[in-house]
């Protein structure tokens, strides 16, 4: 369902601590990934609520990608834990909603890994365009 030259409009909601600081590691080491992440940080992925997602795609983007710390990594004890059960309740609402639940992603990607987080976008973003635009876009 690839649509031409269509490029996926993806909001990033990153922990601070590790998905941020991977993405930063990744632009430092010069790693070659795709830009069309619209990166958000957070303190933490748990304070990620469901409004902010559903909220991003409303408001036109194609793809949502949440980073957050490995489980037993979390600055804040179990965080992740509750993304893990917030993005498991999200993805049959989506379904509900007409809207496929492989445009939401959640990946565990620590400060370290700036080369997971650039296979992860790269990943995402090829995902997203096979895909093809979720409706018209407002971002």
């Amino acid at each position: 369902m690839s649509t031409g030259n269509f490029e996926p409009k993806i909001v990033g909601f990153f922990c601070k601590w590790c998905t941020s600081a991977a993405a930063d590691l990744a632009g430092t080491s010069r790693k070659k990934y795709p830009a069309n992440i619209i990166p958000i940080r957070f303190f933490c992925s748990s304070r990620l609520d469901a409004q902010h997602i559903l909220h991003a795609f409303n408001s036109g983007a194609d793809g949502v990608l949440i980073g957050g710390c490995h489980f037993g990594d979390c600055h804040y004890q179990n965080g992740n834990h509750k993304t893990a059960r917030r993005v498991a309740f999200l993805h049959p609402l989506l379904k509900e909603m007409g809207i496929d639940q492989r445009r939401l992603r959640l990946e565990w990607i620590s400060a370290a890994e700036g080369e997971k987080y650039t296979k992860v976008v790269r990943e995402f973003t090829e995902e997203i365009k096979n895909l093809g635009p979720l409706r018209g876009n407002k971002l």
